[in-house]
């Protein structure tokens, strides 16, 4: 049950898939775990209980500028949330069935902007405007989560990550604009 939390170690091995930022991942295999680290960014874990099908996304900011307009960018909750729910459709989910969960969203870096705060805003309202059923949230504060989500069944199990044990912040910047080279070797 996508209520349920996972509670024990499986039983048996599992086939663990860790969800980068920038992707979105769906599985109907029993025996497949999708696992992601948050700070900032959020993922959103879908369930279809019928399908038995999941997923889960992994968005690092909820929008681009208004000046990257009319651009794709991957990391972008705006292009992710809709990238996973059409997989979800895609692989036989239907919409009214979806259940939600939303993790992240946390401001790790007092001294940065709050962009888990807007992070965490724009995954509520992705989900309330889909008309997807939220299950179950846990965004914000300031401590990184790690999340384990066993898409067949819904299942899943957040872990907090103290302070104390985390690495410290050192954010790495991007270009403004991709060049498109690529080298072969």
């Amino acid at each position: 049950m996508f209520e349920q939390p996972i509670l024990n170690p499986p039983p048996s091995p599992r086939d663990r898939v860790t969800v980068m930022q920038g992707q979105a991942l769906v599985s109907a295999e029993p025996r497949t775990e999708l696992s992601t680290v948050l700070g900032s960014c959020v993922a959103l874990c879908l369930f279809d209980p019928e399908a038995r099908l999941g997923g889960m996304n992994h968005f690092l900011l909820a929008e681009p500028p208004a000046s990257a307009a009319g651009t794709v960018d991957e990391y972008y909750g705006t292009y992710l949330m809709e990238l996973l729910v059409n997989q979800m459709l895609a692989h036989g989910a239907r919409k009214p069935r979806l259940r939600a969960h939303l993790y992240g969203g946390a401001n790790v870096n007092r001294n940065m902007a709050r962009i888990g705060t807007a992070n965490a805003d724009f995954a509520r309202g992705f989900v309330q405007r889909e008309g997807i059923v939220l299950v179950r949230s846990d965004l914000g504060g300031s401590n990184a989560r790690r999340i384990d989500f066993r898409p067949a069944s819904g299942q899943v199990r957040l872990r907090v990550v103290e302070d104390r044990f985390a690495p410290p912040v050192q954010p790495s910047s991007r270009p403004d604009k991709a060049t498109g080279d690529v080298e072969l070797f």
